[in-house]
Parts: C-alpha cells; structure tokens; sequence
C-alpha cells in the first residue's frame, strides 16, 4: 500500500513476478478494506498514506487482532520515527529510496517468521521474457506497457505461454483458439501478425516462427 502510483506499481510487478499474489491500494482507508477482504499474509505499509497514516493503519489492525506482519515503506529516516512504528505493532522498516532485492528480501523474512506466505504458483498469471499476462484480469503487459488485445488475439497469446519451448502447428493453434471452426489456412498467420504488431519488439523476439511447421513461444 503506497500512495505513489510508480512505486505501488513497480512492487506490484515484481512481488508478482517473484510468485506472490498482490492486491494494492492506494489510501490508509483502503488498505484497511483490502485485509478485510483479502486476509493477507504479510502488509506493505507506506507510513504517508494520505488520508489514514501507514502508523495508524498499523495501530487499527492491532486494535482488531489482526497480527499479520507489516513491513513499513518510510522516507522518515530517524530513530524516533522507527520506535514508533514499532510501538505502533509494526515488524520491520525499508526506508526510501529503497533496492528491490532488499524489498524481496525483507518480505522472505516476515513470511518466514510468520510461517506461511510461500509463493503460489498460478496458471492464470504467466509471464515470457518481457511480457506478463493475467487471464482472471484480462491484462496483458509487454515490457510494463499494458497492451489492449481482442478476446481471439488474447486466446492465442495464453495458448503460447502455456506451453513456452513447444512448437505448436498452425492446426493445433486453430483447433485450440478457433475451437475447430474453419477460419481459412492464414488465420493463425495473421492473428500472429496482430499479436507481434501489439506486443511489439518484445513479442517480435518471443514468438518464433517455425518454417513449415508452426510457432513457437521462445522461452529463453
């Protein structure tokens, strides 16, 4: 929970990246709804959130019982303000600007004490070199850009990235994505043209073509 949009995101990214499942929020307020909801294992806390400070989130959550851990995100440097974090209930501080590794690392730790948190693998959340797709959200990210792409266009990218290393025909290809309608020999062609033209170099360097055959989600 941070109320910078750029670090919400860039933590986003790469705690999903690492395996874990991320929700964000934005204010105090909505930080407090989202472990409410969500039940997590572990809180990344700005201490400036606006509207609810990250030390009274903290003090909420304790006044209820909750004991998940909170790792606060703080540009307050001094001594003071980190026994009173702690006071507050919190476990742990990463003080801004911070390295991501050092995120990761801390987040490992808490989870480690706590017991629990491992990541989870989920099929519906892939990823191939530069580019990310979630199939629950309907997203699709090439090189942190969110890329817009048809229901047909999206099918055939999560059939790729299902099976990345594996040469698929252009009739395994239809008969998955087109679910054996007779679009016409070039179909996959094209909607390969689509997807590259969208994706852009990073999709241009991970979807191969394989002369005779078919394509190929190159996983290296």
């Amino acid at each position: 929970m941070d109320d910078e949009e750029g670090i919400r995101s860039m933590l986003t990214m790469a705690l999903e990246f690492l395996g874990y499942r991320v929700t964000a929020a934005a204010t105090g307020r909505q930080a407090l709804e989202a472990v409410t909801r969500y039940g997590p294992d572990l809180i990344l806390l700005d201490v400036n959130l606006p509207d609810l400070g990250g030390f009274e989130v903290c003090r909420t959550l304790r006044d209820r019982g909750n004991a998940v851990p909170v790792l606060f995100l703080t540009g307050l440097g001094g001594v003071d303000d980190r026994v009173r974090g702690l006071d507050m209930g919190g476990d742990d501080f990463v003080t801004k600007p911070f390295e991501l590794k050092e995120v990761a690392a801390r987040v490992r730790a808490l989870l480690r004490r706590a017991g629990g948190g491992h990541p989870v693998p989920d099929r519906n959340r892939l990823r191939a070199g530069a580019v990310q797709l979630d199939a629950d959200a309907h997203q699709v990210w090439a090189a942190g850009r969110p890329v817009d792409l048809t229901t047909t266009e999206f099918a055939l990218l999560r059939y790729l990235m299902e099976n990345p290393g594996r040469v698929l025909s252009r009739g395994q290809i239809q008969e998955r994505v087109w679910n054996h309608r007779d679009e016409g020999s070039g179909v996959v062609d094209t909607y390969i043209y689509y997807l590259r033209r969208k994706l852009g170099e990073p999709g241009r360097s991970l979807i191969r073509t394989v002369r005779g055959v078919g394509y190929q989600l190159w996983a290296n």
